[in-house]
C-alpha cells in the first residue's frame, strides 16, 4: 500500500484541525528558515533539527510499519510537518529522537537511518519499546514508545490508507458517508 502526503494530511486532520493548519504554516515558515530548533537533552546535547527528526522517524517507521507499506519517507515527513510545531509535544518528539539516535550511535556506532531495518527493529526491542508503557516523562523506553513508536502508529492508522491495513475503512475524521455506516462488516 502506497502512503502519500495526502494520507499524512488526512491523519493530521483526524487528530485535530490544528495539525492541518500547522502543515500549511510550517511549509511557509520553513522556506526562509535556515536553522533548526535548538534545545537541550539532559542539558548537554542539542535537539535535532526538523530534517534529522524526519530522517530518523522515517527510518524507524520502516522497522515499525508492515512490509506492505511504501511511500514512508513522504508520508512521515508530511505528518511531522504538522507535529514539529514548536509545541511541548513537538519538543518531546525531538528529545525522544535524540535519545534514540544517541542509543543507536552507542550500540551500533551509526545513526538510525544508516542501520539495516533488522538492526533498527533490534534497537527498538533492545531499548524495550515493544513492552514499555508509553509515558511522556518516563524512562527512555517509555519516551521513545510515546513520542516515536506511538506517534508513527498514530499517523499510519489515522490515515485512510493505513487504516485499510487493519480493516478500518473509515478512520475517525475521514469522511466515508452514510453508506459506510449502514452496511455490515465485510
Amino acid at each position: 500500500m502506497e502512503l502519500t502526503r495526502r494520507d499524512a494530511t488526512a491523519a493530521l486532520a483526524a487528530i485535530g484541525a490544528t495539525g492541518g493548519v500547522a502543515l500549511g504554516v510550517r511549509r511557509t515558515t520553513d522556506a526562509g528558515a535556515g536553522d533548526g530548533a535548538d534545545g537541550a537533552v539532559d542539558g548537554a546535547e542539542e535537539l535535532p533539527d526538523d530534517e534529522a527528526v524526519r530522517e530518523t522517524m522515517a527510518a524507524t517507521a520502516a522497522a515499525v510499519y508492515p512490509e506492505a507499506v511504501s511511500g514512508i519517507d513522504a508520508f512521515v515527513g508530511g505528518f511531522l510537518d504538522g507535529r514539529l510545531d514548536g509545541s511541548a509535544h513537538g519538543e518531546g518528539i525531538r528529545a525522544a529522537v535524540a535519545e534514540l539516535e544517541s542509543t543507536a550511535r552507542s550500540w551500533y556506532d551509526a545513526p538510525v537511518a544508516d542501520l539495516p531495518v533488522a538492526d533498527r527493529d533490534e534497537l527498538l526491542r533492545g531499548l524495550g519499546t515493544d513492552t514499555a508503557e508509553e509515558h511522556p516523562h518516563g524512562t527512555t523506553a517509555e519516551r521513545v514508545r510515546y513520542y516515536v513508536v506511538n506517534e508513527l502508529l498514530l499517523a499510519l492508522y489515522a490515515s485512510p490508507t493505513g487504516g485499510e491495513l487493519v480493516g478500518i475503512e473509515n478512520p475517525q475524521g475521514y469522511a466515508g458517508g452514510a453508506e459506510s455506516y449502514t452496511r455490515g462488516p465485510p
